[in-house]
């Protein structure tokens, strides 16, 4: 008998795991192409891939069929190679509306043998101007690299290829806003951002190199499902076993990630608006005051 509601638990537990989340995401089933997307764009390889394309007509967007709060949000991503300048290829999380809430990826194109920039943001409540920005340690654009966006009711963390690159806490009780009651969608984009995404704009995008190509695989959203605002108590919950991301061990970073978060802020990061000062007028954010891990 104890074997047996052993057994119907776990089957329960699991049955609540489907639910909430899925893994490996097809996306014919998971993703859509927006209205005015570049012809070239496809979905290939029995939908487990999404090619973005961007020439000088038009470029790309698609996002989830679902939304959600909470969760990990994962993709593997290979970007534009060659000469880049002027795009940028997005993958990010944003509800909708003039306050809405977003989580945001956006890597920077360059001119050939410069480097990418890992250009990473988070907007509450319509309030965005939270920039952190990185080289990354490898060439993004020679194989796939995951990214993957871990959000939780305590903190939201950017990581790459497993390693913590930034860390966003919650201090709602502090009065500073968080995103924790807004369903957030997952879209990627390949545009023309020639105006600002090179040396502020300098670098303009090379037409004769398009069309401009970045690769998408094995998109994994093992997240909460937006059911509407009943998911807000539902998806922080640390009582139902489903939400994992509420679990110790998923709460905050642990030391050995801790480590590795400080030797990627130390060693690539180039840009963090809690030390612009200037663009401050020297009144800082106040999350800028807190300890963010």
């Amino acid at each position: 008998m104890a074997r047996l509601q052993v057994l119907v638990m776990a089957l329960f537990i699991s049955a609540i795991a489907l639910d909430q989340s899925f893994v490996n995401a097809n996306f014919y089933q998971s993703m859509y192409f927006t209205p005015g997307a570049n012809n070239g764009s496809s979905i290939v390889g029995m939908g487990n891939d999404l090619h973005l394309v961007l020439d000088n007509k038009a470029g790309s967007r698609a996002q989830s069929t679902k939304a959600f709060l909470f969760g990990s949000i994962e993709m593997l991503i290979k970007l534009v190679p060659g000469n880049s300048a002027g795009s940028v290829t997005a993958y990010y999380l944003s509800s909708s509306g003039s306050n809405h809430d977003e989580i945001d990826y956006e890597f920077l194109g360059n001119v050939s043998g410069q480097p990418y920039i890992i250009h990473t943001n988070i907007y509450t409540q319509g309030n965005g101007s939270k920039e952190q920005q990185f080289y990354p340690w490898f060439d993004p654009t020679a194989d796939f690299h995951n990214y993957t966006i871990h959000w939780n009711p305590t903190e939201v963390v950017w990581y790459v290829d497993s390693l913590p690159i930034r860390v966003f806490r919650n201090y709602e009780s502090e009065g500073i806003a968080y995103p924790s009651k807004q369903g957030m969608n997952v879209y990627t984009s390949l545009w023309n951002a020639d105006n600002w995404a090179t040396r502020g704009g300098l670098e303009k995008i090379n037409w004769t190199c398009s069309p401009f190509t970045a690769k998408l695989r094995q998109f994994r959203p093992r997240a909460c499902e937006w059911k509407g605002p009943v998911s807000i108590s539902q998806c922080a919950s640390q009582t139902n076993p489903a939400n994992w991301w509420t679990s110790p061990i998923y709460k905050l970073l642990g030391y050995a990630k801790l480590g590795q978060l400080k030797w990627v802020q130390d060693n690539y990061m180039i840009y963090d608006y809690c030390k612009d000062y200037k663009r401050f007028n020297g009144t800082m954010p106040p999350e800028c005051f807190k300890p963010q891990f």
